[in-house]
């Protein structure tokens, strides 16, 4: 008689499930050393419902298809010399960051989630990282794929790898992913797979990519949201992963829930990067960050949690501080780089009259009364010829890396945010409440610490001259500074036809 033909759940149960065995030569605990130190406890692996769903032949058609649509759109964009419909070259500072900061990301997402197939126990979760592994690794393909087009054109894109092992500002995202990868299985999923990828990726992959499209990037756009699929993937492997822990044991909820608290701050504070992004490097920006951070956290995450609540789990500590910092946070991150442009691999500007009147619609609480003196300030100086940049080094926070400069929303927004730390008789400076309860409750992985500013104090950073440390960067003297009158700038111009000297460009600009 010959064989029933399996239905798609049992053949999907016999590709995955049916792929595992109890070991006999080694002890179980052996062979999957890492997913228990942590502390969480699993009664239960056959629980695990699979969010995937997918066997790797009909993974590989699917993505394929992907693929297909993907690269056509970028070989017609590459041979049309997209560029052109670009609403401005100031456009492409954007991508510049994008691909310093989180392309290296999504490389590093990929060999983890790889680590994350071979050592947890479960066959149904090793399949799950398995598949989301090669998802990282295309999305870090395309990117560098579509971006390279750009390369070809403008400056900054050059070295992003280099660049992300030793540069200041990208010691922020660098340090986030590295902590979660440093500490236990379970730590990583739920920092990358709910933190990140459940509760805040939206902020990233859906309004930054309807802000390509407002831009003529549509090259971008097509990776955007090609990934974007992938993506509802990996968050509802976030939201699984928080459940199947909570239900497996009851010793497992303040484990998940110091999870949660500790990297939605983390991963919170990188998206410092994207809301810079969002307002002040998009030419033409279809929605602010702070009404981003309203539909995507504050309205999303609040019935999230509603639903999570009866699993005795609670919105992440401080998420209140995120939301006042909505107001603020934006025009904090671009005035520090605009200060520090010197030292960055893409340009920066002050806002012209237009924008500026666009921050002060979308912000009317905070834009006018807080930032748009200073701002003006800085294009006057700019018109006198004194543009503005700090040549010191500023302090930073030892666990979130970012530089002294978020203030105190929620009492004095004048006032910068400082938390002093005592261990082993040392001070130890954070930023805020939530990076210094993060440092309190582990101080013995912070203070080791990597902190660009010291080492460039302490001549580990190629020498004791500003040129020696961007050489050491491996940053070119056209990469970064002023945008106005910079290579960029002034190719843009002879493309546009209309090119005009810097002086009068400078004039114009701010006359405008």
């Amino acid at each position: 008689m010959a064989a029933k033909r399996l239905n798609m759940r049992k053949r999907y149960e016999a590709l995955t499930r049916g792929m595992g065995w109890e070991t006999t030569h080694q002890p179980m605990d052996k062979v999957f050393p890492y997913d228990t130190y942590e502390g969480i406890k699993i009664k239960d692996w056959d629980k695990w419902e699979d969010p995937f769903r997918l066997a790797v032949d009909s993974y590989w058609k699917y993505q394929a298809e992907k693929d297909k649509k993907l690269y056509a759109i970028m070989d017609s964009f590459a041979q049309n010399n997209g560029q052109l419909n670009l609403s401005d070259a100031r456009y492409i500072n954007a991508m510049k960051l994008f691909i310093q900061g989180v392309t290296p990301l999504e490389y590093g997402a990929h060999r983890h989630y790889a680590h994350l197939g071979r050592h947890f126990r479960g066959e149904g979760a090793r399949v799950a990282c398995q598949m989301q592994s090669i998802d990282e690794l295309r999305h870090a393909q395309t990117q560098i794929h579509t971006l390279s087009h750009y390369n070809k054109h403008f400056n900054g894109m050059h070295d992003p790898w280099h660049m992300s092992d030793r540069v200041w500002y990208l010691s922020v995202p660098k340090s986030y992913f590295e902590d979660a990868m440093t500490g236990g299985p379970f730590e990583f999923i739920t920092s990358v797979s709910f933190a990140f990828e459940y509760v805040l990726t939206n902020l990233l992959f859906v309004p930054f990519m309807s802000g390509a499209a407002f831009n003529g990037d549509q090259a971008t756009v097509t990776f955007g949201f090609s990934a974007q699929s992938d993506e509802s993937r990996h968050m509802t492997l976030g939201l699984e992963i928080i459940k199947f822990m909570v239900e497996q044991h009851e010793d497992n909820l303040p484990i998940v829930q110091r999870f949660i608290d500790k990297h939605f701050w983390r991963a919170y504070r990188v998206l410092g990067l994207v809301a810079m992004m969002q307002d002040y490097m998009l030419p033409n920006s279809p929605m602010s960050w702070k009404a981003a951070w309203d539909i995507y956290f504050t309205e999303n995450c609040s019935a999230l949690f509603d639903d999570l609540g009866r699993y005795g789990l609670r919105m992440p500590k401080y998420h209140e501080v995120a939301t006042a910092e909505a107001e603020h946070l934006s025009h904090q991150v671009w005035a520090t780089f605009y200060n520090y442009g010197h030292a960055a691999a893409f340009h920066t500007w002050m806002p012209d009259v237009k924008k500026m009147d666009w921050l002060s619609e979308k912000y009317p609480n905070t834009f006018d009364e807080y930032y748009r003196p200073r701002f003006e300030t800085f294009r006057e100086m700019e018109a006198a010829g004194e543009r503005h940049y700090i040549n010191g080094l500023p302090q930073l926070c030892q666990v979130c890396q970012i530089p002294m400069v978020f203030t105190d929303v929620l009492n004095d927004p004048t006032m910068v945010s400082r938390r002093v730390s005592i261990h082993n008789n040392s001070k130890y400076h954070t930023c805020g409440d939530g990076c210094r309860d993060i440092f309190e409750f582990e101080p013995e992985k912070y203070i080791q610490a990597w902190l660009p500013v010291h080492q460039i104090y302490q001549g580990n950073c190629g020498g004791s001259e500003v040129s020696e440390v961007l050489d050491w960067y491996n940053f070119q003297p056209e990469d970064g500074g002023e945008y106005v009158g910079s290579a960029d700038h002034q190719r843009w111009q002879e493309w546009k036809g209309t090119a005009e000297s810097v002086s009068d460009d400078r004039t114009q600009a701010h006359a405008s």
